[in-house]
């Protein structure tokens, strides 16, 4: 049974339109993707990445600033009326990787890529960029466009936060908002949760000494080797007998490194690999238990050990008002059947960790895996043969617009 097609929008949908709106600036925004996705910058200096977002909203009525310390990229846009003001932010950055994906718009820079889809988040906010310029009249307040360098692991928003990002604006903004498109979740489709969004990334490296020999004599030496070898699993009892399996960790040994050749013992041996965890005090008591498990296995082994943990990104921690939000906001915009509510974290990391320290706010996926791929062969974010269905944008570009429609209404 079928209904009538012309019925008027429901008055509760005040966002009836925008996914609309935003596919009619798909052109535009796929140009700006693919521009910036043939020329990928990595770090925190990407001049020509800053100078194409400046060229997509140069017509706009937006007041744009570059950042001191970086390529960073500030706009703000006032409303017709006063009111408080709303972050948005994409991050800018590329990936050290060369690119296999056969696109005819690949990188032209070997060794670089966009691999984790920044360059969609550079188009979907510019193109909201446009989208709320039209409906400045329906802004009680400003919004803040924050263009982020250095998001893979250079603490890009952390210079921004200094030079002032937060208060861009003239005033203190009262909500922020983040997407992330992933390309191994069905197209179009929003997910989020409030609570811990993503985990904490933090480093850690050992170097194991002991006495190098002949290795037909280990009697002779002190072997480093196996006292590396035993910290590997040490680690892992650690993780799974002191903390808590409803406050979870993962911690993975990435790396060891030891010796030149089959017959020589070496004197010393190196550990590296990654902490993962959803809350602070598990974070600080694996940065501190950690050094200790690896010195004590060490000494059982004759050999001397220095550890460390270099702090990464935070907890990426989602007000749980801000998320329940969005999702509302994304049945409203999408559909229901395009909004999904996590159960769990994922444990990768985002340096948006550190707005949402500071400001309510929320951080959201968007999916982008090509509609009737086999999600067992998805090539996920971070390969250098990921594609990203470009149609998912326009879910991106309507959900930035819908926000700080929502919070300056």
């Amino acid at each position: 049974m079928t209904g009538p097609t012309d019925l008027p929008t429901l008055p509760g949908n005040r966002h009836a339109g925008l996914l609309d709106a935003a596919r009619q600036l798909q052109d535009r925004t796929v140009e700006l993707r693919r521009a910036v996705h043939r020329q990928p910058e990595q770090g925190l200096q990407l001049p020509r990445t800053q100078a194409a977002i400046r060229a997509a909203l140069a017509d706009l009525p937006i007041e744009l600033t570059d950042g001191r310390s970086t390529t960073s990229l500030t706009g703000v846009l006032r409303g017709a009326r006063p009111g408080p003001a709303v972050l948005l932010r994409a991050d800018m950055d590329a990936l050290p990787l060369t690119e296999d994906t056969g696109l005819e718009f690949s990188s032209e820079i070997d060794g670089s890529m966009h691999a984790c889809g920044h360059d969609t988040h550079v188009a979907m906010l510019a193109s909201a960029a446009r989208l709320l310029s039209e409906r400045v009249d329906d802004l009680a307040g400003s919004v803040v466009f924050m263009f982020q360098p250095g998001e893979e692991g250079m603490h890009g928003a952390r210079h921004m936060i200094h030079e002032g990002v937060l208060d861009a604006a003239g005033t203190r903004v009262t909500r922020a908002f983040g997407l992330h498109t992933i390309a191994n979740s069905p197209s179009g489709v929003l997910q989020v949760r409030g609570g811990p969004m993503m985990a904490s990334a933090d480093t850690f490296s050992v170097e194991v000494t002991g006495r190098g020999g002949h290795g037909s004599a280990p009697h002779d030496a002190i072997d480093p080797v196996p006292a590396a070898a035993a910290m590997v699993s040490a680690i892992q009892t650690m993780v799974t007998r002191r903390i808590s399996v409803f406050d979870p960790a993962v911690v993975s040994v990435t790396r060891i490194q030891a010796g030149t050749t089959t017959n020589i013992i070496p004197e010393t041996a190196v550990l590296e690999g990654t902490i993962r965890t959803l809350s602070e005090s598990t974070r600080s008591f694996i940065r501190e238990e950690l050094p200790k498990v690896c010195e004590a296995v060490g000494a059982a082994h004759g050999c001397r050990v220095s550890a460390g943990v270099d702090p990464g990104y935070p907890t990426t921690v989602n007000d749980p008002a801000v998320a329940a939000e969005v999702l509302s906001l994304g049945a409203e915009v999408l559909g229901e059947d395009n909004v999904e509510e996590l159960t769990t974290p994922i444990m990768g990391a985002e340096d948006f960790s550190y707005v949402l320290q500071r400001i309510p706010g929320a951080f959201a996926f968007i999916g982008a895996r090509e509609p009737g791929a086999d999600p067992a062969t998805t090539e996920d974010n971070h390969s250098n043969r990921v594609k990203f269905h470009e149609p998912a944008m326009a879910a991106g570009v309507a959900m930035y617009t819908a926000f700080a429609l929502d919070a300056l209404r």
